[in-house]
């Protein structure tokens, strides 16, 4: 190759009119591939027909990066073939040079680390003066590709403190130091480095725009503004699309983003689309990167085979790619998922030490920290404790002025250190301090959703912390540790504006309503019908999209602090009640009642058991409510009195509560469906914590002096016994606004609830499971949402839904749980009355009346709820259905 290079010459004459416009071609190209492509198509034609190979060789350059910027580095990498061999039949050491350092970067992209750095080898035995500047930016790029870090930076700041360098590389080169610093956790300097780079890229074109505003969004999430992030990304994704790019890159980093947020299923479709889009574009480098993440999200997602499968692909990929950095991630989540998985060995425990050491020594500080993690819990697992405490010392040392969640894992690795050292006390505290953490990043997520998703990076560190204070023994302490991480997403910060989303929830009733009246009207052929199915699907979640978007971008709006409740101040609030709040201890329940008598704390055993009853009373209720014979109705009901039975001697004899005690009961999110008012003798209510019932109270006693008797009742349509339930209960309340289809429409069942004492909301009701604040309850003009209630503020004093599963939550990790009786009672209504299965509609109406009839004489929901149990005549399976399924939630 030398002996070749030494006979090509460097040409003293001045470039013709063809050759310059050639050399501007690739960076017109390189700005705005879209729009100069065809530019760059015309001059190899002309280059062709005017037999001038200078020319030519350059504008394949320029038409390789396009076709680059389209992602088919196959066809980029054959026309710098094609230009590279006319530069040397032509001896242009010039033109080779340039060809070289243009291979080098798609050779790059196709994983081809071995050809690149041939080629950069190649290029600098033919560039000499200020034309070094280019090779130095092509090695900085091979080095941060390859995870030489510190080297690439080097280059970087040297270039960018050079004044002849050109404006496209001061910015990209200030890009690319951006990233690095970011990796190493100086992420201040890096955003200021972007902004920079950002003003100076709409001076040269569309794609550089892109690039820097992906990058932009990225670091902004990485340092721990993450509703600022998710803007930007959304302004780098317009800024690709305004480029024509495509959005693979884009999708790599909206998946980290996303992966931060735990919104794992939207990191999971980015994530394999970037996979796609890298895979059919025949780019391995990108398409690597892109499988791990993939591996990452699936152990985040608990399905560690999936995730063993891709984290060793991506790493085989590496490993060939030579690129070692990457390979140690790669690594590690292989690692991580066979722990989690059971199967880790030894060699694992081997693997992931050099890794962690490796991206130690790299200065990758997050993923250095993980991987330090990672050792640590490897080496505890073989009984190797001092390794252990070793690794997960220095990872909480690196974690130090990381941003938060870094900064989380470091705490969690201070708590597993300190626990392998038998030290409860810094164990503890360090769980604390990282609750505190979590606590002063939740408040800052402008969603409820981001809220309740970011408490799983607390989870653990609750957990430890648990098994601390049971260990010590004080039910005070375990009381206030389990408040610390219960429904606190909820407890802090007011929803977004309402103008913001009013447009889309609007529209989101309108297609939703298009949706059911197509499921009920069987018109048209079935392929046309299931098109238009197809069709208003796709519209509805786009909608919902840009509703979560808008809610996860605004601005937060902190409210007043709440700090958890006490025991003292509960026992002067129990007012002869008893709190019984639960908490899972690894696989067992355990509980602390707070009685007038004092606080204890008892474990109840295996939380399997009371899964496996809950799972067959469900089933038995599933069989009452459909026809079927009257000896297979008894046969499920015998199924479901001994199931109750069950029950109440797994959660609530071990207490030793008289029966005659009313009860506050806080559930964890394994007990959420449990029939608890049937499992008692006396009124039970629940709540999502104990801090949320103390306030439910203070809201109760507050409303009192104020209360001006409003009461709204409402039915929705296509539920038969609808219209009688409510106007059954005008008769109770005389002065009720009373609305039925098809007068009770969304608008106007929001503007009567704004001020209503008690409300009765009777009308289908279905639950998302998937986003729980898109659970509706289903209205004159089409389903009312759990967001639109909730972000117009409306917060009825008490609420009774006689809707399907309206008192059903959806639990996060965390102990979160999001539902219309959390987000509600967040609100401030006092008092909630719902179901946590499917009504019986027709047979409610009796229980209904009943409690409506209590109410009226000055009851509580959970009082009025007993007595009106007591006057059913169960015998019938739809009357004991209802009798089961409704619960009383809050004080009021």
């Amino acid at each position: 190759m030398a002996d070749r290079l030494g006979c090509l010459l460097t040409s003293t004459e001045p470039p013709s009119d063809l050759v310059i416009r050639a050399r501007q071609a690739h960076d017109d190209v390189a700005a705005d591939p879209d729009t100069f492509r065809p530019a760059a198509e015309a001059i190899v034609a002309e280059a062709r027909r005017a037999r001038q190979p200078e020319a030519l060789a350059l504008a394949l350059r320029a038409l390789a990066w396009a076709e680059r910027s389209r992602r088919d580095d196959r066809s980029a990498i054959r026309l710098l073939d094609q230009a590279s061999r006319i530069a040397r039949r032509h001896h242009l050491a010039d033109t080779l040079a340039d060809v070289l350092m243009t291979h080098a970067a798609v050779s790059q992209e196709l994983g081809r680390i071995a050809a690149a750095h041939r080629d950069l080898r190649a290029a600098a035995a033919l560039v000499s003066g200020t034309r070094t500047t280019e090779l130095d930016f092509h090695r900085a790029l091979l080095m941060q590709n390859t995870g030489r870090l510190a080297e690439a930076a080097e280059i970087y700041r040297r270039m960018l403190s050079d004044p002849g360098v050109s404006a496209r590389r001061t910015v990209l080169g200030g890009n690319n130091l951006a990233l690095i610093e970011s990796q190493q956790g100086r992420y201040g300097q890096a955003l200021r480095r972007l902004d920079q780079a950002l003003r100076k890229a709409a001076e040269i074109g569309p794609a550089v725009v892109a690039v820097v505003a992906t990058s932009r969004a990225w670091v902004t999430v990485q340092s721990g503004r993450f509703a600022e992030g998710l803007g930007l990304f959304e302004e780098a994704a317009k800024a690709h699309r305004a480029a024509a790019l495509p959005l693979g890159e884009h999708y790599i980093e909206y998946a980290d983003a996303l992966m931060e947020l735990r919104l794992l299923p939207e990191a999971i479709s980015a994530a394999h689309q970037a996979v796609q889009e890298f895979s059919a574009g025949g780019i391995p480098l990108m398409a690597a990167e892109a499988q791990l993440r993939v591996a990452q999200l699936a152990l985040l997602a608990g399905d560690a085979s999936q995730a063993i499968a891709a984290s060793i692909a991506a790493a085989a990929a590496f490993q060939e790619q030579r690129r070692g950095a990457w390979l140690s991630r790669a690594v590690l989540v292989t690692a991580e998922a066979r722990l989690t998985s059971g199967a880790a060995t030894l060699a694992d425990l081997s693997a992931a030490r050099t890794a962690a050491q490796r991206l130690e020594t790299l200065g990758t500080t997050s993923a250095a920290v993980q991987g330090l993690l990672v050792t640590g819990r490897l080496a505890a697992s073989f009984g190797r404790p001092r390794q252990a405490i070793a690794a997960l010392t220095r990872a909480s040392s690196l974690a130090r002025g990381a941003p938060v969640l870094v900064r989380l894992r470091g705490r969690v690795s201070s708590a597993l250190a300190a626990r392998l050292r038998h030290c409860d006390h810094e164990a503890l505290a360090q769980c604390r301090r990282g609750l505190s953490d979590l606590a002063r990043h939740r408040g800052g997520l402008p969603s409820v959703e981001l809220r309740a998703l970011a408490s799983g990076h607390g989870a653990e560190l609750g957990a430890i912390g648990l098994d601390v204070v049971i260990r010590d023994g004080s039910p005070a302490r375990v009381l206030k540790w389990m408040e610390r991480s219960r429904t606190a997403a909820l407890l802090a910060v007011e929803p977004p504006e309402f103008d913001h989303i009013r447009a889309d929830l609007t529209a989101l009733r309108a297609v939703q309503t298009d949706l059911r009246d197509q499921s009920t009207q069987a018109t048209g052929p079935a392929i046309l019908a299931h098109a238009r199915t197809q069709q208003a699907t796709a519209e509805r979640a786009k909608i919902e999209n840009r509703i979560r978007q808008a809610t996860w971008r605004a601005a937060s709006v902190p409210g007043a602090s709440t700090v958890p409740v006490t025991v003292g101040e509960l026992r002067d609030r129990l007012d002869g009640r008893a709190l019984i709040e639960y908490g899972l201890l690894g696989n067992d329940l355990v509980a602390v009642l707070v009685d007038a008598r004092g606080a204890r704390i008892s474990v109840l055993g295996p939380v399997a058991s009371v899964r496996e009853q809950l799972r067959l009373f469900l089933f038995a209720l599933r069989r009452l409510t459909r026809p079927r014979p009257q000896a297979d109705h008894a046969a499920a009901r015998a199924s479901a009195d001994l199931r109750i039975h069950r029950l109440s001697e797994l959660l609530l004899e071990p207490l030793k509560v008289p029966a005659d005690v009313e009860l506050v009961i806080v559930p964890v999110s394994d007990l959420q469906d449990v029939p608890w008012s049937a499992l008692h003798g006396a009124p039970v209510c629940l709540a999502p914590s104990a801090t949320f019932w103390a306030r439910s109270v203070t809201a109760a006693q507050d409303r009192a002096h104020a209360e001006t008797g409003t009461v709204v009742l409402v039915a929705g349509p296509d539920l038969p016994g609808a219209i009688a339930e409510v106007e059954s209960l005008a008769a109770i309340h005389p002065s009720a606004a009373l609305f039925t289809p098809p007068a009770s429409t969304a608008e106007v069942v929001t503007g009567a609830l704004a001020n209503a004492d008690l409300a009765h909301l009777a009308c289908h009701g279905t639950l998302r499971a998937d986003n729980p604040m898109f659970s509706s309850l289903l209205l004159s003009d089409g389903p009312l949402t759990l967001q639109e209630l909730y972000a117009r503020g409306l917060a009825p004093h008490r609420l009774i839904l006689a809707a399907c599963e309206s008192g059903t939550h959806v639990s996060y990790a965390g102990n979160e749980v999001l539902g219309f009786v959390s987000a509600l009672l967040a609100r401030g209504t006092a008092g909630i009355l719902a179901s946590m299965a499917k009504v019986p509609d027709v047979d409610a109406v009796d229980l209904m009346t009943a409690v409506h009839d209590r109410l009226a004489r000055g009851a509580t929901l959970a009082r009025a709820l007993h007595g009106a149990r007591e006057s059913q005549d169960i015998g019938d399976p739809a009357t004991y259905v209802n009798w089961c399924i409704f619960n009383a939630h809050g004080a009021a």
